[in-house]
């Protein structure tokens, strides 16, 4: 048995085969995920668990190369942003509009979502996977 890290088996299995460039989209409850693409669903009721800590856990165990967040989380919840750019502090980090940030997850590539019970506006981020070496 697992004891430290991603203990959740769905997504301890998506991080481990996610490859170069693959999406890994954290999101609150509110965000539309496209019919048909997988969901690891971590939400059990609003806020548990949040955002942040769900972030915080999935960045120990995946390397990525860059993130995009919208600019209403810059405009509309600060103290997140602010957290979220301290954790991907090493990263490219992309601002876009949160319409724009819909349509990417719906784009192409291997996109994977994990819903959060996050239930503040405009937690979400798209995590671009790197490569370790």
């Amino acid at each position: 048995m697992k004891t430290e890290g991603v203990l959740n088996s769905n997504l301890a299995r998506i991080i481990a085969g996610m490859g170069h460039t693959d999406k890994l989209v954290v999101c609150d409850i509110g965000l539309p995920i496209p019919n048909g693409t997988e969901v690891v669903d971590m939400a059990l009721t609003n806020n548990i668990p949040r955002f942040i800590d769900t972030l915080k856990t999935v960045l120990k165990e995946l390397t990525v190369e860059s993130a995009i967040v919208t600019n209403e989380m810059v405009d509309g919840n600060p103290e997140l942003f602010q957290e979220v750019k301290g954790l991907l502090s090493h990263v490219d980090f992309k601002k876009v509009n949160h319409e724009k940030f819909k349509n990417m997850t719906r784009g192409e590539g291997n996109i994977t979502f994990v819903r959060t019970g996050e239930a503040t506006p405009y937690a979400n981020i798209i995590l671009v996977s790197g490569v370790h070496f």
